[in-house]
């Protein structure tokens, strides 16, 4: 299924896109698109035979906004340094084990949302990735297998970063993962039954109309399962929890001087295989 909220900022319904492209309203069967929803297998079955036997109402999709797929995310950790080709374009190693840091929930705006500039920056840069959605309590596992057991979905993520605040003004990483709008989601979170193969998939990401990143989860260093298997061992993993799995080859920092980092009024638009398209023009903070 491809589950998905719609509306103004705040106000978001639940929504669900059929295999024909219409978009059904899900209001009537649930209260939102979150981790209780994606933890309880009962209600996850509603929504299958609802849309099975053709109940569910149809949404003018017209003008309506997409926000981000997924309300009350509890936390979002992010991998760095997780595919071969960019370890090798930013001439780092490759990690002996994952990278972790986090993203704040209030970071995620929807697919298509203004993404802002923060004052000061000269190095915001782009990355595509893969999010996992957690939809089982993730505590010790021992298996990658375990891992990719405990994943509700995935969805598209974007990882916007500031690069000097992150990695030249002292300290972790977060300051420059961490500003306002700084993690876009969606448009959909896709349930795992439909990515049979999350090491399968294409990512790709364009900045006025330039293709940057052209990738594969194939690269990655720790696959899907054994991120989640990793991460467990460190912190629990709840239902409505995301992992961001890192990105491909093709970032600003990458390349080389003068580096294109982002202005207001650029264009970035991203996709992975199955999960869709999302669009941004980023504005100045």
């Amino acid at each position: 299924m491809k589950l998905l909220r719609v509306g103004t900022a705040g106000r978001e319904r639940p929504a669900l896109l059929d295999p024909d492209g219409t978009l059904r309203d899900l209001s009537g069967l649930v209260a939102d698109i979150d981790g209780t929803l994606l933890a309880g297998e009962d209600a996850l079955g509603r929504i299958r035979r609802a849309a099975a036997a053709g109940d569910l109402p149809a949404l003018d999709a017209a003008g309506l906004r997409t926000g981000p797929p997924l309300a009350r995310i509890g936390k979002i950790v992010c991998i760095g340094l997780n595919y071969h080709d960019h370890a090798r374009e930013t001439g780092a190693e490759p990690p002996a084990e994952p990278v972790v840091f986090f993203k704040a929930p209030d970071t995620v705006v929807g697919p298509d949302d203004t993404v802002l500039i923060p004052r000061g920056s000269v190095k915001t840069d782009w990355e595509v990735e893969l999010a996992v959605v957690i939809g089982r309590t993730a505590r010790y596992l021992e298996s990658a297998e375990e891992g990719l057991a405990h994943v509700a979905g995935y969805a598209v993520a974007h990882d916007v970063s500031e690069r000097e605040f992150q990695i030249e003004r002292g300290g972790t990483w977060d300051k420059g993962k961490n500003c306002e709008t700084f993690n876009p989601l969606g448009p959909w979170l896709v349930t795992a039954d439909e990515v049979p193969d999350p090491q399968d998939l294409s990512l790709r990401l364009w900045v006025n109309g330039e293709l940057k990143q052209d990738g594969t989860t194939a690269e990655q260093i720790f696959p899907v399962g054994e991120v989640v298997r990793y991460v467990s061992r460190f912190m629990t993993l709840y239902p409505g929890d995301v992992l961001n799995t890192g990105t491909p080859a093709g970032v600003a920092m990458g390349r080389p001087e003068p580096k294109p980092y982002l202005r207001a009024g650029d264009v970035v638009e991203l996709e992975v295989t199955g999960l869709g398209r999302q669009r941004q023009v980023f504005a100045q903070a």
